[in-house]
């Protein structure tokens, strides 16, 4: 069932962007994570063959329809705006870096 698998993608990846290979704003946020040095597993549902039902799974799980779809450390972050809106805010490598996505720098 597409709702336990993406529950299952979530609880095992520190970062997970369900996303369309084709999404400018999808493109953008992907590119941010890999910026800020964060590791994640990115689900291109136009690319899964149970894409249109993993969507429809997370709509009913987070309310969110669109892409992509963020969940940092097994939180829903939300779309591109929430995740630029935390990094701009300062938020996005702490808790990066506290889901484990990110390597802490040791002295």
């Amino acid at each position: 069932m597409a709702s336990a698998k993406a529950k299952d993608l979530v609880s095992t990846n520190p970062v997970v962007v369900f996303s369309k290979s084709y999404c400018p704003y999808c493109v953008s946020v992907k590119k941010l994570l890999t910026e800020a040095g964060s590791t994640f597993k990115a689900v291109e549902l136009d690319l899964e063959s149970d894409g249109s039902e993993l969507q429809s799974a997370l709509h009913e799980w987070t309310g969110q329809r669109t892409v992509p779809n963020v969940f940092i450390g097994g939180k829903h972050i939300g779309g591109c705006d929430s995740t630029v809106g935390m990094h701009k805010a300062g938020k996005l490598v702490p808790l990066l870096t506290e889901a484990k996505a990110i390597a802490s720098k040791s002295s």
